[in-house]
C-alpha cells in the first residue's frame, strides 16, 4: 500500500503517491479530489473486479464510464465520500472526494483484489480452466463495508433482481445524498445512513415495493449496524455467523455480502435459485442439481468455491431457460 496523504490537499506533494494540487493554482469548476496512484501485480479487470459491486444498470451508487472508469460512491467511516478509478497503462489512479476520501484510498488496493491470490486457484476442470484463461484480469474484491453489501443483499431476497434494483434505487436516491465531488455529472448517490435507514416511514418501503418482511430485516440490521460493521475484521466464516444472528439473514445473505466485504473466496451462495443448475450443468451436465449436488461437485474447489462459481458464471455454460422467469410483483401498486 501506498504511503501517506498529504496533510493539506492545497500544498504540493508527490510523496507516497498522492499529488495535492499547488497552492495558487486557480481552480476548475470542480474541486479535484486526492489522487492515489496504485500497481496491482499481474492482470487487472476493472469490470470484473467491481462489477459485483453494482446493483443493476441505474444503481445511484455506482457508474461505468464509456472510458473504462469507474465512479462509486459510499458511505466510509469517516463520512460521505466519491471514488473515481481508472486505469493508467499498468497502474491504477484513483481519484476521490468528500470526508471519505482518505478512507476510500487507503482502501483502494483491497477493493482491487490486493489481498486475493488468485495464483492460488487449480482449476479442476476444463470449463473452469478455460474461464480463467480467457478473464486473467478477474480478482476479488474486498470493500471493507458490511452494510453496503448487506442491505441490497436483503433487498434480493426471493424477489427477482428487477425487483430488487428498483426498490435499492428508489430507496438510495429519496432518502441517501448527492455524491460529493463531481460525481459523475451529477448522478451518484451515497446510500443513507443506518439512522436514516431506521426512520423511513413503512409507506416508502411499501412505495419501493419491499414488503414487510424484508424491510423488517433491514431495519433489525441498521439497530446493530456498529456491530456488524466490525465483522470486517474477522475471518469470513466468524463474520457471517455474526451478520446470520440478525432475523431474516441466512446463509444466502451472508454469502452475498461477505463475498464483497471480505473478498471471501470460498464464500459459495447456497439457496439461490439459479447457481446449482448452472453449476451443475457447466460441471456435470445436471441441470436439475441442487443444492448438496453443487456443494459435491464444488468440492475439489474446497477455499477457492466462490472464485470457482464466478468462473463458472463467466463462462457463458449455462442451461437454456425451459420455465418461466419469476412472476414480478409490485405491492407498492396494491
Amino acid at each position: 500500500m501506498a504511503g501517506r496523504f498529504a496533510p493539506r490537499p492545497t500544498r504540493t506533494s508527490v510523496r507516497g503517491g498522492y499529488v495535492g494540487l499547488p497552492s495558487g493554482v486557480p481552480r476548475p469548476a470542480h474541486e479535484p479530489g486526492t489522487v492515489r496512484m496504485w500497481t496491482p501485480e499481474g492482470a487487472l479487470d476493472l469490470g470484473l473486479v467491481l462489477g459485483p459491486l453494482r446493483r443493476g444498470p441505474a444503481d445511484p451508487t455506482f457508474r461505468a464510464m464509456p472510458d473504462g472508469s469507474v465512479w462509486r460512491a459510499s458511505l466510509t467511516p469517516e463520512g460521505p465520500g466519491t471514488l473515481r478509478v481508472s486505469q493508467v497503462s499498468a497502474a491504477v489512479r484513483g481519484e476521490a472526494w468528500g470526508p471519505g476520501a482518505r478512507w476510500l484510498l487507503e482502501q483502494l488496493p483491497e477493493m482491487l483484489g490486493a489481498s486475493d491470490d488468485p495464483e492460488a486457484f487449480v482449476p479442476r476442470h476444463r470449463v473452469v480452466a478455460m474461464a480463467r484463461h480467457r478473464r486473467p484480469g478477474l480478482r476479488l474484491t474486498r470493500t471493507g463495508l458490511v452494510l453496503e453489501s448487506l442491505i441490497p443483499s436483503i433487498l434480493e431476497q426471493k424477489v427477482t433482481t428487477d425487483e430488487a434494483y428498483r426498490a435499492w434505487r428508489l430507496l438510495v436516491r429519496k432518502f441517501g445524498e448527492p455524491a460529493p465531488g463531481p460525481a459523475a455529472g451529477g448522478r451518484l448517490w451515497v446510500m443513507p445512513a443506518p439512522r436514516t435507514w431506521a426512520l423511513i416511514p413503512s409507506w416508502e418501503w411499501h412505495r419501493a415495493g419491499v414488503d414487510d418482511k424484508r424491510a423488517s430485516t433491514v431495519l433489525r440490521a441498521v439497530r446493530v449496524a456498529a456491530r456488524l460493521e466490525q465483522a470486517v475484521g474477522m475471518p469470513p466464516g466468524e463474520a457471517r455467523a455474526r451478520l446470520e444472528v440478525v432475523p431474516g439473514v441466512g446463509p444466502w445473505t451472508s454469502a452475498e455480502t461477505v463475498q464483497r466485504s471480505h473478498g471471501a473466496a470460498d464464500a459459495v451462495t447456497v439457496g439461490d435459485l439459479h447457481l446449482p443448475g448452472i453449476v451443475g450443468f457447466a460441471l456435470a451436465g445436471d441441470r436439475g442439481a441442487d443444492d448438496a449436488v453443487m456443494l459435491s461437485l464444488l468440492e475439489p474447489y474446497a477455499g477457492q468455491r466462490h472464485r470457482a462459481a464466478r468462473l463458472i458464471l463467466l463462462s457463458g455454460r449455462t442451461p437454456a431457460r425451459r420455465a418461466p422467469r419469476m412472476p414480478r410483483g409490485d405491492i407498492g401498486r396494491l
